[in-house]
C-alpha cells in the first residue's frame, strides 16, 4: 500500500508534547479481565479493514460477533503480491477474483490453517466505503460483500456506501472535512460510525457517554506477544469502570496505514468515537499498534512480514489472537507467570524444537501452534518437538505453565519458525544467483517503480536492470528469500 502523505507541520507541537507525556507512562502487562469469549469482534479503516477481514475469517472461532470493515476488501485479496494490493485491492484496476478467494478459504478451513467457515454464519458484518473514497474504492468494497455472502447470511450484513467520506474513519464531531483523505485519516461527516459499527455487532445499545469517559486507558506491554514483525512494542487498551468486576464483552480496534501512535499520536485511539460506547455499554476495547518499522505502519495484508500473513499462523494473527487470549482468561488462574524466552530452533521439513525458560513453580507446560494445544500431555521439560508440519511454511507456537491441578498461567509472547524445503527442492532450499532483471523475466522477482523484490517475502533487491545481481533462496513454492544455500 503505498504511503499517505501527512501534514507533519500540523501535528509537530501536538507531537512534542505527546512524546514527552507517553515516555513518562510505562507499559504493564496486559490484564487477564475475564472477558466472555463469546462475544468478541473487530473493525479497522484501511489495512485495519483488511486485516480485520483475516481475523474475522481465519479466527472465526474467536471473533464471533463480527466484524466492522471500512475501505478494506476481500479475504486474501492480494494473495502474496504488492501489485495485486496497490492494484485490484486499492483502484480495482483489475477485477477481484472473488469465486478463486472463496475457494481458498474453503480450502484452507479444510486443511486447517483457518477456522471452520461454518462459524461465520452466525456472525455480523458492517462494511463501510465513502462515496469520495479514491485509495480503497467502492468496487473493492461491493466485491468484499460479494465475498461475505458465500459464507454470512445477508440479513446478518450492512453495507454502507452513500458518505461522502475521503479515505477515513468517519465520526459526527471529530476530524477534517468529510471528504478529505490526509492525515490523520479521521474525518467528520456527522455520521457516527463506530456507533453503527457497534451497533450491527452487539444489537442495541444504551446512549453513549458524551462526557467524561469513567473506564481507563492502558498503555500495555506488545512485546509479551510479538517482537519485531511490524508491530510496535506497546499497545492501548480501555477498559469501562463496569468492567473490573463484570464479564464484559471485547472489540479490537484496528487503525489504518500512517495511524498507529507514532504518526498520529493518540487520535485514532481516543477520538475515532469507540470509547464513549464502549463505556456505557460493558465493551472492552483493544487498540494494537503497528510500528513505524512496517511497510507505511500498515498491517500485513499482502504478505510484507510473512508468507502466512492471512492465516492463523501469520505473526501478527497469531499474537491479537493471543491478546484476546489474554483479556478473555481468568483473572485468577493460576498465578504463574507466562513463560519467557520462547524461541525455535532444530527446524526440518516436518518438525520444530520450542524451547522457552522455565517457570518457578509449573509442573508443566502446554504447548499451542497457532492457538491450538498440541501436546497430549502436559510436558515436562522445558522444550518441546513439534511434528507433523508442512515444508516451507512460517508457524508461530506460545507455551504456558501449569500449576499442580493443571491449571493454566499466563500465555507467552508467540515465537515464529519456518520449515525446511521438502527434498524436491534440496532439503535446505534452492538458490539462484542472477541479474534483478533475470529474476523478474523468470518469476522469482518483480518489478515496481524501477525497484525489484522478491516473490513471496517482497523482500526489496534494489534496481531493477542487468547489472544489480542478487541471490535468492526458495523456501517454498511461489516463495524467494534474500540469502544462500
Amino acid at each position: 500500500m503505498p504511503a499517505m502523505k501527512l501534514n507533519w507541520k500540523g501535528l509537530a507541537a501536538a507531537a512534542a508534547m505527546t512524546v514527552v507525556a507517553h515516555a513518562a507512562t510505562a507499559a504493564v502487562p496486559l490484564p487477564a479481565l475475564g472477558a466472555n469469549p463469546a462475544e468478541v469482534s473487530v473493525s479497522g479503516l484501511s489495512a485495519g479493514g483488511f486485516m480485520s477481514v483475516q481475523l474475522h475469517v481465519a479466527y472465526s472461532a474467536t471473533f464471533k460477533r463480527g466484524a466492522g470493515v471500512v475501505a478494506g476488501g476481500p479475504f486474501y485479496c492480494a494473495e502474496g503480491s504488492v501489485l495485486n494490493a496497490t492494484g485490484r485491492c486499492m483502484t480495482h484496476s483489475t477485477s477481484v477474483p472473488v469465486s478463486s478467494l472463496v475457494s481458498t478459504t474453503n480450502s484452507w478451513a479444510a486443511s486447517g490453517t483457518i477456522d471452520p467457515v461454518s462459524n461465520l454464519s452466525g456472525s455480523k458484518v458492517y462494511l463501510f466505503s465513502g462515496t469520495s473514497d479514491n485509495t480503497v474504492k467502492q468496487p473493492v468494497m461491493d466485491d468484499l460483500k460479494t465475498y461475505y455472502q458465500s459464507f454470512v447470511p445477508a440479513a446478518n450484513t450492512v453495507y454502507k456506501n452513500n458518505v461522502g467520506a475521503g479515505h477515513a474513519m468517519v465520526t459526527d464531531d471529530y476530524g477534517s472535512a468529510c471528504s478529505t483523505t490526509a492525515a490523520p485519516y479521521i474525518n467528520n461527516c456527522g455520521f457516527d460510525l463506530a456507533g453503527e459499527i457497534l451497533t450491527q455487532l452487539y444489537g442495541p445499545l444504551n446512549p453513549r457517554n458524551n462526557g467524561t469517559l469513567g473506564g481507563t486507558f492502558t498503555e500495555f506491554n506488545q512485546s509479551e506477544f510479538i517482537t519485531g514483525h511490524g508491530m510496535a512494542a506497546t499497545g492501548w487498551l480501555y477498559v469501562p469502570q463496569a468492567c473490573t468486576t463484570t464479564s464484559c464483552r471485547v472489540h479490537l480496534v484496528l487503525h489504518g496505514c500512517k495511524q498507529n501512535y507514532t504518526d498520529v499520536s493518540d487520535q485514532y485511539v481516543r477520538k475515532t468515537g469507540y470509547n464513549r460506547w464502549a463505556d456505557t455499554n460493558n465493551i472492552v476495547l483493544l487498540y494494537p499498534q503497528t510500528s513505524t518499522a512496517a511497510t507505511n505502519s500498515c498491517w500485513d495484508w499482502w504478505g510484507y512480514d510473512s508468507a502466512n500473513y492471512s492465516k492463523k499462523s501469520g505473526p501478527q494473527m497469531a499474537a491479537m489472537k493471543a491478546m484476546i487470549d489474554r483479556v478473555t482468561g481468568s483473572p485468577g488462574g493460576s498465578g504463574l507467570p507466562a513463560p519467557a524466552g520462547v524461541g525455535t530452533s532444530g527446524a526440518t521439513s516436518s518438525s520444530m524444537v520450542i524451547a522457552w525458560s522455565g517457570v518457578s513453580g509449573a509442573s508443566g507446560y502446554n504447548v499451542y501452534r497457532g492457538g491450538s494445544k498440541v501436546n497430549a500431555a502436559p510436558v515436562a521439560a522445558t522444550s518441546y518437538t513439534d511434528t507433523g508440519l508442512a515444508a516451507s511454511t512460517t508457524y508461530s507456537w506460545t507455551v504456558s505453565a501449569l500449576n499442580a491441578s493443571n491449571v493454566e498461567g499466563a500465555m507467552s509472547g508467540a515465537a515464529t519458525g519456518a520449515t525446511l524445503a521438502g527434498t524436491g527442492t534440496g532439503g535446505g532450499g534452492t538458490c539462484y544467483t542472477a541479474s534483478n532483471y533475470t529474476h523478474t523475466i523468470t518469476g522469482r522477482a518483480y518489478a515496481l517503480y524501477g525497484l525489484t523484490y522478491a516473490y513471496g517475502s517482497n523482500q526489496s533487491m534494489g534496481l531493477w536492470n542487468i547489472y544489480a545481481t542478487t541471490t535468492l533462496k526458495q523456501t517454498g513454492p511461489g516463495y524467494y528469500v534474500i540469502g544462500t544455500c
